[in-house]
């Protein structure tokens, strides 16, 4: 915590800052302590689930199988994903979490970092899929993964257009993944997702994901 209020107090102290954002404060604490600035903190708490491979891939297709026009993840949708993440997360809870998924532009950054930087993971293009709009061809889901290790797979990013919401499409493209995962060997499958979002969470505990820690890990950010 002295290093954490080290930090802020910097950034504060020597440069023009409006906002501190952290991905993952990961600690549990036995009960409550004082953060840097709280006066301006906000804190999520994150679930961290899992499912084996094998048992996700073991899920019958859903009603948007039959539906989604579903293709393996392409760099030309880069633009495309960058604006749907922006559409989809516009006014949601993660939007305030995490600000790249407040604008296009931010979007792209994250969707390059995703795809170029292990720090979700080794991204894994088998595992990662596009679904289309029947009318325009467009992208109105994604499913992005990566590689923990040989026998670990990681979702880092799901989402669907807000229109196409409530339709099984989140689902298909998880359960498309998943096979993916079995197919290459994987043995588990995890991802992150935050407490207060229910409907994913839902999704997820429906589909056999399982949370292994509710606690541990935190989004947090600092808006002055």
């Amino acid at each position: 915590f002295h290093l954490l209020g080290a930090a802020v107090d910097t950034l504060l102290d020597k440069h023009l800052v409006e906002r501190i954002e952290s991905q993952l404060l990961l600690f549990d604490l036995p009960g409550p302590r004082p953060m840097p600035r709280p006066e301006w903190l906000t804190v999520h708490p994150r679930l961290f689930m899992t499912i084996s491979a094998a048992q996700g891939a073991a899920l019958p297709p859903g009603p948007a199988a039959r539906k989604a026009l579903v293709e393996n993840w392409s760099p030309r949708r880069e633009a495309e994903a960058a604006q749907l993440i922006a559409d989809a997360y516009r006014g949601h809870i993660d939007s305030r979490v995490n600000d790249q998924y407040a604008s296009p532009a931010g979007a792209r950054r994250f969707l390059y970092n995703v795809v170029h930087y292990p720090g979700c993971g080794r991204f894994f293009a088998p595992a990662s899929f596009v679904a289309l709009d029947a009318w325009t061809g467009r992208a109105c889901g994604v499913s992005l993964a990566s590689l923990l290790s040989p026998s670990s797979g990681h979702i880092t990013q799901v989402c669907v257009a807000p229109s196409l919401r409530g339709q099984g499409l989140g689902f298909e493209l998880i359960r498309r993944s998943l096979i993916a995962f079995s197919e290459a060997g994987l043995r588990q499958v995890s991802l992150t997702v935050t407490s207060a979002n229910h409907p994913a969470v839902r999704l997820y505990e429906r589909m056999g994901f399982s949370a292994v820690r509710r606690r541990c890990s935190r989004m947090a950010s600092l808006s002055f």
